[in-house]
Protein backbone atom coordinates (compact mmCIF):
# COMPACT_ATOMS: atom_id res chain seq x y z
CA UNK A 1 0.00 0.00 0.00
CA UNK A 2 1.56 3.69 -0.81
CA UNK A 3 0.58 6.82 0.71
CA UNK A 4 0.58 9.97 -0.45
CA UNK A 5 3.19 12.68 0.37
CA UNK A 6 3.00 14.77 3.63
CA UNK A 7 1.23 18.29 2.32
CA UNK A 8 -0.13 20.32 5.41
CA UNK A 9 -1.72 23.29 4.37
CA UNK A 10 -0.20 26.74 5.19
CA UNK A 11 -2.32 28.39 8.32
CA UNK A 12 -1.66 31.72 10.49
CA UNK A 13 -1.81 29.99 13.48
CA UNK A 14 -3.16 32.27 15.95
CA UNK A 15 -4.06 29.58 18.77
CA UNK A 16 -2.12 28.77 22.33
CA UNK A 17 0.43 27.17 20.52
CA UNK A 18 2.26 26.84 18.01
CA UNK A 19 3.21 29.89 16.61
CA UNK A 20 3.94 31.46 13.37
CA UNK A 21 7.50 29.75 12.50
CA UNK A 22 10.39 32.44 10.93
CA UNK A 23 11.32 31.42 7.18
CA UNK A 24 14.87 31.46 8.66
CA UNK A 25 14.33 29.30 11.53
CA UNK A 26 12.11 26.43 8.93
CA UNK A 27 15.33 26.48 6.96
CA UNK A 28 17.63 25.69 10.07
CA UNK A 29 15.62 22.98 10.37
CA UNK A 30 16.88 21.68 6.69
CA UNK A 31 20.51 22.04 6.87
CA UNK A 32 22.58 19.02 7.05
CA UNK A 33 22.50 16.69 9.88
CA UNK A 34 25.74 16.35 11.93
CA UNK A 35 26.80 13.68 15.07
CA UNK A 36 25.44 14.53 18.02
CA UNK A 37 28.85 14.69 19.59
CA UNK A 38 30.07 16.88 16.51
CA UNK A 39 32.59 19.38 17.19
CA UNK A 40 30.35 22.02 14.97
CA UNK A 41 27.06 20.41 16.62
CA UNK A 42 28.68 21.36 20.26
CA UNK A 43 29.59 25.05 19.10
CA UNK A 44 26.04 25.27 18.37
CA UNK A 45 24.65 23.88 21.76
CA UNK A 46 27.17 25.93 23.60
CA UNK A 47 25.78 29.08 21.92
CA UNK A 48 21.77 27.82 22.51
CA UNK A 49 23.50 28.03 26.58
CA UNK A 50 24.76 31.29 26.01
CA UNK A 51 21.58 32.99 24.26
CA UNK A 52 18.98 31.17 26.54
CA UNK A 53 20.98 32.88 29.58
CA UNK A 54 19.94 36.27 28.10
CA UNK A 55 16.55 35.30 26.93
CA UNK A 56 16.30 34.39 30.23
CA UNK A 57 17.81 37.02 31.59
CA UNK A 58 20.44 34.51 34.18
CA UNK A 59 23.82 34.02 34.97
CA UNK A 60 22.69 30.45 35.92
CA UNK A 61 25.57 27.57 34.57
CA UNK A 62 22.69 24.96 34.13
CA UNK A 63 20.71 26.51 31.24
CA UNK A 64 19.86 24.20 28.60
CA UNK A 65 17.25 23.15 25.91
CA UNK A 66 15.83 19.53 27.45
CA UNK A 67 15.15 17.19 24.23
CA UNK A 68 11.07 17.04 24.66
CA UNK A 69 8.40 19.11 24.47
CA UNK A 70 7.37 21.96 27.45
CA UNK A 71 5.81 19.04 29.85
CA UNK A 72 9.07 17.72 29.45
CA UNK A 73 10.78 20.65 31.14
CA UNK A 74 7.87 20.51 33.75
CA UNK A 75 8.41 16.99 34.45
CA UNK A 76 12.52 17.73 34.23
CA UNK A 77 12.29 20.64 36.88
CA UNK A 78 9.77 18.60 39.02
CA UNK A 79 11.49 15.31 39.17
CA UNK A 80 14.97 16.72 40.10
CA UNK A 81 13.92 18.78 42.83
CA UNK A 82 11.01 16.65 44.16
CA UNK A 83 11.91 13.08 46.08
CA UNK A 84 9.35 11.01 47.31
CA UNK A 85 7.68 12.48 50.74
CA UNK A 86 8.71 15.98 49.67
CA UNK A 87 6.32 19.00 50.78
CA UNK A 88 5.45 20.57 47.35
CA UNK A 89 3.19 23.69 47.12
CA UNK A 90 1.34 24.23 43.90
CA UNK A 91 -1.05 27.26 42.91
CA UNK A 92 -3.70 26.20 40.44
CA UNK A 93 -5.41 28.68 38.82
CA UNK A 94 -5.46 26.81 35.45
CA UNK A 95 -4.87 23.82 33.63
CA UNK A 96 -0.84 23.94 33.90
CA UNK A 97 -0.74 24.56 37.40
CA UNK A 98 -2.93 21.79 37.66
CA UNK A 99 -0.62 19.55 35.67
CA UNK A 100 2.60 20.48 37.72
CA UNK A 101 0.83 19.35 40.72
CA UNK A 102 -0.43 15.88 39.32
CA UNK A 103 3.30 15.30 37.86
CA UNK A 104 4.79 16.11 41.67
CA UNK A 105 1.96 13.47 43.11
CA UNK A 106 3.33 11.17 40.86
CA UNK A 107 7.07 11.38 42.04
CA UNK A 108 5.84 11.06 45.10
CA UNK A 109 5.48 14.22 46.64
CA UNK A 110 3.25 15.66 49.57
CA UNK A 111 1.02 18.33 47.63
CA UNK A 112 -1.15 20.93 48.82
CA UNK A 113 -2.62 22.85 45.87
CA UNK A 114 -4.01 26.20 46.64
CA UNK A 115 -6.56 27.53 44.48
CA UNK A 116 -7.76 30.56 42.12
CA UNK A 117 -10.47 30.62 39.96
CA UNK A 118 -9.70 30.34 36.08
CA UNK A 119 -8.49 33.79 35.15
CA UNK A 120 -7.60 35.05 38.08
CA UNK A 121 -4.19 35.52 39.86
CA UNK A 122 -2.79 34.69 43.35
CA UNK A 123 -1.60 37.91 45.59
CA UNK A 124 1.70 37.83 47.53
CA UNK A 125 -0.39 37.15 50.60
CA UNK A 126 -2.10 34.06 49.93
CA UNK A 127 1.38 32.59 48.56
CA UNK A 128 2.74 33.26 51.91
CA UNK A 129 0.23 32.19 54.25
CA UNK A 130 0.61 28.88 51.97
CA UNK A 131 4.37 28.44 52.55
CA UNK A 132 4.31 29.75 56.22
CA UNK A 133 1.22 26.91 56.87
CA UNK A 134 2.65 23.89 54.36
CA UNK A 135 6.66 24.70 54.87
CA UNK A 136 7.39 23.25 51.18
CA UNK A 137 10.57 21.98 49.67
CA UNK A 138 9.06 23.51 46.68
CA UNK A 139 6.68 26.00 45.45
CA UNK A 140 5.27 25.46 41.76
CA UNK A 141 3.77 28.66 40.28
CA UNK A 142 2.72 29.51 36.58
CA UNK A 143 4.01 32.98 34.74
CA UNK A 144 1.84 32.75 32.13
CA UNK A 145 -1.36 30.23 32.36
CA UNK A 146 -2.06 29.28 28.87
CA UNK A 147 -5.22 27.99 29.42
CA UNK A 148 -6.67 31.64 30.92
CA UNK A 149 -3.93 34.39 29.54
CA UNK A 150 -3.85 34.99 33.47
CA UNK A 151 -0.43 36.96 33.69
CA UNK A 152 0.85 35.83 37.56
CA UNK A 153 3.05 38.90 38.72
CA UNK A 154 5.90 37.53 40.53
CA UNK A 155 7.96 40.51 42.36
CA UNK A 156 6.99 39.74 45.71
CA UNK A 157 6.82 36.13 45.37
CA UNK A 158 10.30 35.05 45.61
CA UNK A 159 10.68 36.82 48.95
CA UNK A 160 7.63 35.27 50.25
CA UNK A 161 8.99 31.68 49.16
CA UNK A 162 12.41 31.94 50.16
CA UNK A 163 11.71 33.69 53.81
CA UNK A 164 9.93 30.17 54.29
CA UNK A 165 13.17 28.01 53.29
CA UNK A 166 11.32 27.30 50.12
CA UNK A 167 12.61 26.73 46.26
CA UNK A 168 10.71 28.98 43.74
CA UNK A 169 9.73 26.49 40.38
CA UNK A 170 8.10 29.16 37.79
CA UNK A 171 6.53 27.76 34.01
CA UNK A 172 7.44 30.17 31.54
CA UNK A 173 6.08 28.15 29.00
CA UNK A 174 3.83 31.20 27.05
CA UNK A 175 5.87 34.15 28.68
CA UNK A 176 9.62 33.41 27.73
CA UNK A 177 10.40 36.16 24.73
CA UNK A 178 6.87 37.35 24.78
CA UNK A 179 7.14 39.43 28.38
CA UNK A 180 10.26 39.74 30.88
CA UNK A 181 11.30 36.64 32.75
CA UNK A 182 13.90 38.14 34.79
CA UNK A 183 14.96 34.64 36.66
CA UNK A 184 17.93 36.20 38.21
CA UNK A 185 16.32 39.24 38.94
CA UNK A 186 13.16 37.95 40.64
CA UNK A 187 14.94 34.95 42.10
CA UNK A 188 13.41 31.79 40.42
CA UNK A 189 15.29 29.38 41.63
CA UNK A 190 14.10 26.60 38.51
CA UNK A 191 12.12 27.63 35.74
CA UNK A 192 11.56 25.59 32.03
CA UNK A 193 9.81 26.77 28.99
CA UNK A 194 8.92 25.49 25.43
CA UNK A 195 9.91 26.57 22.00
CA UNK A 196 6.88 26.60 20.02
CA UNK A 197 5.13 30.26 22.36
CA UNK A 198 6.69 33.50 21.79
CA UNK A 199 10.67 32.02 20.53
CA UNK A 200 7.92 31.11 17.20
CA UNK A 201 10.03 27.64 16.95
CA UNK A 202 8.55 24.19 16.32
CA UNK A 203 7.36 22.34 19.53
CA UNK A 204 10.67 19.91 20.31
CA UNK A 205 12.38 21.00 23.02
CA UNK A 206 12.39 22.86 26.46
CA UNK A 207 14.28 25.51 27.50
CA UNK A 208 15.19 25.20 31.20
CA UNK A 209 17.38 26.89 34.17
CA UNK A 210 18.14 25.73 37.39
CA UNK A 211 19.92 28.45 39.73
CA UNK A 212 22.36 28.02 42.75
CA UNK A 213 19.76 27.05 45.16
CA UNK A 214 18.27 24.29 42.90
CA UNK A 215 21.41 22.68 42.57
CA UNK A 216 22.32 22.50 46.11
CA UNK A 217 18.98 20.76 46.95
CA UNK A 218 19.70 18.30 43.77
CA UNK A 219 23.14 17.26 45.14
CA UNK A 220 21.45 16.56 48.39
CA UNK A 221 18.51 13.92 47.17
CA UNK A 222 18.99 10.47 48.81
CA UNK A 223 17.16 8.97 45.73
CA UNK A 224 17.71 8.49 42.92
CA UNK A 225 16.08 10.91 40.11
CA UNK A 226 12.75 9.07 39.29
CA UNK A 227 13.96 9.69 35.35
CA UNK A 228 16.77 8.75 33.44
CA UNK A 229 16.05 10.05 30.45
CA UNK A 230 15.45 13.94 32.31
CA UNK A 231 17.97 13.41 35.14
CA UNK A 232 20.04 16.98 35.40
CA UNK A 233 22.61 15.08 36.77
CA UNK A 234 23.50 13.20 33.94
CA UNK A 235 22.29 15.63 31.42
CA UNK A 236 24.74 18.15 32.92
CA UNK A 237 27.88 16.18 31.78
CA UNK A 238 26.40 16.32 28.17
CA UNK A 239 25.99 19.79 28.18
CA UNK A 240 28.46 20.60 30.28
CA UNK A 241 32.28 20.73 29.51
CA UNK A 242 32.53 16.74 29.81
CA UNK A 243 30.16 16.39 26.55
CA UNK A 244 29.81 12.28 28.12
CA UNK A 245 27.19 10.90 25.55
CA UNK A 246 23.62 10.63 27.28
CA UNK A 247 21.21 10.63 24.34
CA UNK A 248 20.64 11.38 20.63
CA UNK A 249 19.75 14.73 20.51
CA UNK A 250 17.54 16.18 18.20
CA UNK A 251 20.34 18.04 15.93
CA UNK A 252 17.85 20.05 13.96
CA UNK A 253 15.71 20.74 16.39
CA UNK A 254 18.54 22.43 18.17
CA UNK A 255 19.76 23.91 14.58
CA UNK A 256 16.11 25.86 14.40
CA UNK A 257 16.29 27.00 18.16
CA UNK A 258 19.57 28.04 17.80
CA UNK A 259 18.19 30.82 14.71
CA UNK A 260 14.72 31.41 16.46
CA UNK A 261 17.08 32.47 19.64
CA UNK A 262 19.28 34.67 17.08
CA UNK A 263 16.61 36.40 15.58
CA UNK A 264 14.83 37.37 19.32
CA UNK A 265 18.09 38.69 20.82
CA UNK A 266 18.58 40.59 17.21
CA UNK A 267 15.25 42.07 17.79
CA UNK A 268 15.84 42.94 21.11
CA UNK A 269 14.27 41.69 24.20
CA UNK A 270 12.95 45.23 24.77
CA UNK A 271 11.86 45.91 21.59
CA UNK A 272 10.17 42.28 21.54
CA UNK A 273 8.03 42.91 24.05
CA UNK A 274 6.86 46.11 23.36
CA UNK A 275 5.68 44.88 19.96
CA UNK A 276 3.81 42.11 21.67
CA UNK A 277 1.78 44.42 23.88
CA UNK A 278 1.21 46.94 20.81
CA UNK A 279 -0.52 44.04 18.92
CA UNK A 280 -2.35 42.85 22.33
CA UNK A 281 -3.89 46.20 22.42
CA UNK A 282 -4.67 46.75 19.18
CA UNK A 283 -6.42 43.38 18.83
CA UNK A 284 -8.28 44.25 22.33
CA UNK A 285 -9.44 47.51 20.93
CA UNK A 286 -10.91 45.62 17.62
CA UNK A 287 -12.84 43.40 19.76
CA UNK A 288 -14.02 45.82 21.72
CA UNK A 289 -15.65 47.73 18.72
CA UNK A 290 -17.49 43.67 17.90
CA UNK A 291 -18.39 44.38 21.91
CA UNK A 292 -16.28 41.43 22.80
CA UNK A 293 -14.72 41.48 26.31
CA UNK A 294 -11.53 39.65 28.21
CA UNK A 295 -12.47 36.84 30.21
CA UNK A 296 -9.58 37.18 32.79
CA UNK A 297 -8.72 40.38 34.98
CA UNK A 298 -8.01 43.40 33.39
CA UNK A 299 -5.35 43.88 35.16
CA UNK A 300 -3.41 40.40 34.58
CA UNK A 301 -4.14 39.61 30.68
CA UNK A 302 -1.06 38.47 29.01
CA UNK A 303 -0.04 40.08 25.76
CA UNK A 304 0.43 36.95 23.70
CA UNK A 305 -2.40 35.06 24.90
CA UNK A 306 -5.99 36.62 25.05
CA UNK A 307 -9.11 34.84 26.72
CA UNK A 308 -12.03 36.23 25.42
CA UNK A 309 -16.01 35.64 26.47
CA UNK A 310 -17.54 33.78 23.40
CA UNK A 311 -20.03 36.73 22.53
CA UNK A 312 -24.12 35.54 23.23
CA UNK A 313 -25.30 33.82 20.20
CA UNK A 314 -22.35 32.50 18.53
CA UNK A 315 -21.59 28.44 18.30
CA UNK A 316 -18.17 28.21 19.46
CA UNK A 317 -16.88 25.34 16.80
CA UNK A 318 -18.41 26.17 14.11
CA UNK A 319 -16.64 29.89 14.58
CA UNK A 320 -13.29 28.55 14.81
CA UNK A 321 -14.27 25.89 12.22
CA UNK A 322 -14.94 28.12 9.51
CA UNK A 323 -11.77 30.65 10.68
CA UNK A 324 -10.15 27.60 9.56
CA UNK A 325 -11.73 26.55 6.42
CA UNK A 326 -12.57 29.72 5.06
CA UNK A 327 -9.62 32.11 6.13
CA UNK A 328 -6.76 29.20 7.06
CA UNK A 329 -6.71 30.93 10.59
CA UNK A 330 -6.66 28.64 13.81
CA UNK A 331 -7.52 29.81 17.01
CA UNK A 332 -7.97 28.20 20.34
CA UNK A 333 -11.20 26.83 21.97
CA UNK A 334 -11.20 26.79 25.91
CA UNK A 335 -9.72 24.42 28.37
CA UNK A 336 -11.55 22.96 31.71
CA UNK A 337 -14.40 24.74 32.91
CA UNK A 338 -13.67 27.48 30.46
CA UNK A 339 -14.83 25.36 27.73
CA UNK A 340 -17.02 26.61 25.28
CA UNK A 341 -17.29 29.93 27.04
CA UNK A 342 -13.92 31.50 25.49
CA UNK A 343 -11.66 31.74 22.56
CA UNK A 344 -8.30 31.87 23.35
CA UNK A 345 -5.97 33.92 20.41
CA UNK A 346 -2.35 33.53 20.22
CA UNK A 347 -0.58 36.61 19.21
CA UNK A 348 2.99 35.28 20.10
CA UNK A 349 6.30 35.25 18.69
CA UNK A 350 5.93 35.64 14.74
CA UNK A 351 2.10 35.39 14.64
CA UNK A 352 2.50 39.26 16.47
CA UNK A 353 2.31 41.30 13.09
CA UNK A 354 -0.46 44.10 12.42
CA UNK A 355 -1.74 42.32 9.15
CA UNK A 356 -2.26 39.40 11.16
CA UNK A 357 -4.12 41.08 13.64
CA UNK A 358 -6.53 43.01 11.27
CA UNK A 359 -7.35 39.80 8.68
CA UNK A 360 -7.78 38.00 11.98
CA UNK A 361 -10.58 41.02 13.02
CA UNK A 362 -12.37 41.09 9.69
CA UNK A 363 -12.36 37.50 9.43
CA UNK A 364 -14.28 37.28 12.80
CA UNK A 365 -16.52 40.04 12.39
CA UNK A 366 -17.46 37.91 8.97
CA UNK A 367 -17.80 34.87 10.64
CA UNK A 368 -20.10 35.94 13.65
CA UNK A 369 -22.22 37.93 11.35
CA UNK A 370 -22.95 34.89 9.01
CA UNK A 371 -24.45 33.10 12.14
CA UNK A 372 -26.73 36.59 12.82
CA UNK A 373 -24.71 37.59 15.69
CA UNK A 374 -26.18 40.87 16.79
CA UNK A 375 -22.64 43.28 16.09
CA UNK A 376 -22.29 47.08 17.06
CA UNK A 377 -21.93 49.21 14.20
CA UNK A 378 -18.33 49.97 15.24
CA UNK A 379 -15.58 48.79 12.22
CA UNK A 380 -12.97 46.09 14.13
CA UNK A 381 -10.40 47.01 11.79
CA UNK A 382 -10.46 50.80 12.21
CA UNK A 383 -10.74 50.31 16.16
CA UNK A 384 -7.36 48.33 15.72
CA UNK A 385 -6.26 50.46 13.27
CA UNK A 386 -6.66 53.59 15.46
CA UNK A 387 -4.04 51.92 17.82
CA UNK A 388 -1.13 51.37 15.55
CA UNK A 389 -1.89 55.02 14.14
CA UNK A 390 -1.66 56.39 18.01
CA UNK A 391 1.72 54.41 18.24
Amino acid sequence: MSFPAAAPPTRLLMGPGPSQIHSQVLAALAAPTVGHLDPVFLRIMDEVQAMLRQVFQTENAMTMAVSGTGSAGMETCVVNLVEPGDRVLCCVNGVFGGRMAEVAERVGAEVTRIERPFGEVFSADEIQEAVQRVRPKVTGIVHAETSTGAWQPLEEIAGVVHDAGSLLLVDCVTSLAGVPVEVDRLGIDAAYSGTQKCLSCPPGLAPVTFGPRALEAMDRRTAKVASWYLDIGLLRNYWGSNRAYHHTAPINMNYALHEALRLVLQEGLDARFARHMLHHRALKAGLAAMGIQYSGSPDHCLPMLNSVLIPEGADDAAVRGQLLNQFGIEIGGGLGPMKGKVWRIGLMGETAQSSNVLLFLAALQQCLASQGVALPMDSPTAAASAVYLES
